[in-house]
């Protein structure tokens, strides 16, 4: 594809798209289409078999082919062109039957779905790996306390498995609506010129080809396409998870952080000047698809008001994009089972970072325990100019609350902090509960 393909893609994902592959699958709808016909005596099944046996592609002049594509607008064109010359060449009767009924459209649209098929079923193994990978790394991490960050600010405690559980839950979902859009999306298209069939493609004969091909009979999509929208969007969310995942690794890899770190490995993360660097490359590759995503998912959406029974031009803009979505999020999908799997975790430096702020993330244990004797608003405010004065002063603000003579009770306990991490260990042992990983201490 380009010099970058290995960066932003997965090889195995490619071969589901090249062009041999592609072929082999219109090839096997125009076979199956013609085995189904058979089967519901529509003609001889010697006829079927002559043509099925034409399916294999190996006669097939692909260059021939994408030269002739252009003047039919789409592959199948050409393709049934070459196909019946074939058959002509072994059986001049059996290639009055090639293609009977069906339209291009048909045939590309149900290609498709056979190719779609099989990414799903390469990305559901994928992702219950990934599932799996966070599962693990939650477990090990959910009393490794780090701080939380908001506004890319240190805000208070948490536990790096109540971050990683958040990664967990969302791939999961995510997991969940690939699982729905599969039901509705894994049917055949075959509805001839204008949707509504012929005797050649009766209701008997569609339901025979969607059985042989492992998918399902459906009304007619030729200008309804919300199930390839719908896909898009739910990669274009994969891909977003996947990128938070990406966005956090990077951010706890900065130098001044240095809390997280993608895996070590020869030749990896280097620059071309600076010997010192280790860039977040797996992150940076990922983010990168995941820019790509919503923009390419958005070309689906506007494809989808299209002009009465087969668009002018929206259907024909559908195909490389959404190939390109399912390539980009295997490839995100694939970086991200990399990135967890070497993933460093420094416990020493998360406990380290917790002190920056000189006791300041402990302040909300503060204003919650003085609120009890004062009222929040004015124990909020006590506690908020000890604060400026700690920050002004430079000082901890523990040493401050007691040059203030601010009487807290269990102070100590309250700067712990083990004792400010809220649910955290809590809300991380109900998301594992629901994998059946973790038994409680």
């Amino acid at each position: 594809m380009s010099l970058y393909t290995q960066l932003f893609y997965s090889k195995e994902v490619n071969a589901f798209f090249s062009d041999s592959e592609s072929i082999r699958q219109l090839l096997r709808v125009e076979a199956t289409l013609a085995q189904s016909q058979a089967n519901k005596d529509l003609f001889s099944k010697e006829i079927a078999d002559v043509i099925s046996t034409c399916c294999t592609g190996s006669e097939i002049d692909i260059e021939q082919l994408k030269n002739d594509i252009p003047l039919g607008g789409n592959a199948a064109i050409p393709l049934v062109k070459q196909l019946t010359k074939i058959v002509a060449a072994k059986d001049a009767e059996a290639a009055k039957y090639v293609h009977l009924g069906a339209t291009s459209q048909d045939v590309v649209d149900t290609a498709l779905v056979l190719q779609i098929k099989e990414f799903i079923g390469w990305a559901n193994a994928k992702i219950d790996f990934l599932e799996r990978q966070l599962i693990a790394l939650t477990q090990q991490h959910q009393e490794t306390i780090m701080i939380g960050r908001t506004l890319l600010q240190h805000a208070k405690p948490t536990t790096f498995g109540y971050k990683t559980a958040g990664w967990l839950e969302a791939v999961s979902r995510s997991k969940q609506r690939l699982q729905a859009v599969q039901k509705r999306l894994l049917v055949v298209q075959l509805g001839g010129a204008v949707g509504n069939g012929n005797i050649a493609i009766s209701t008997e004969i569609q339901h025979e080809f969607a059985q042989l091909l492992g998918l399902k009979p459906s009304f007619t999509w030729h200008s309804h396409r919300d199930n390839l929208a719908e896909l898009a969007s739910v990669l274009s969310i994969l891909g977003g998870s996947l990128g938070k995942i990406a966005k956090d690794v990077s951010l706890l890899m900065q130098t001044e952080v240095a809390e997280v770190f993608e895996g070590a490995a020869e030749g990896k993360g280097g620059s071309s000047t600076m010997p010192h660097k280790r860039n977040p490359v797996s992150c940076a590759a990922i983010l990168a698809n995941t820019n790509r995503l919503p923009h390419l998912a958005a070309t689906l959406f506007s494809a989808m008001p299209q002009e009465h029974e087969r668009s002018v031009g929206l259907w024909h803009s559908e195909w490389e994009v959404l190939v390109e979505i399912m390539q980009l999020t295997a490839g995100s999908i694939e970086k991200s089972i990399g990135l967890i799997e070497g993933l460093e975790v420094d416990k020493n430096k998360m406990l380290t970072n917790l002190e920056l702020t000189n006791g300041l993330i402990y302040a909300e244990n503060l204003s919650l325990a003085l609120a009890k004797k004062i009222g929040k608003s004015a124990a909020h405010e006590l506690i908020e100019k000890a604060c400026k004065n700690a920050i002004q002063e430079k000082k901890h603000l523990k040493e401050v609350i007691l040059e203030m003579n601010i009487e807290i009770d269990d102070l100590d306990e309250l700067f712990n902090p083990k004792n400010s991490i809220g649910l955290s260990l809590e809300l991380v042992r109900q998301v594992l509960k629901q994998y059946e990983i973790v038994r409680f201490k």
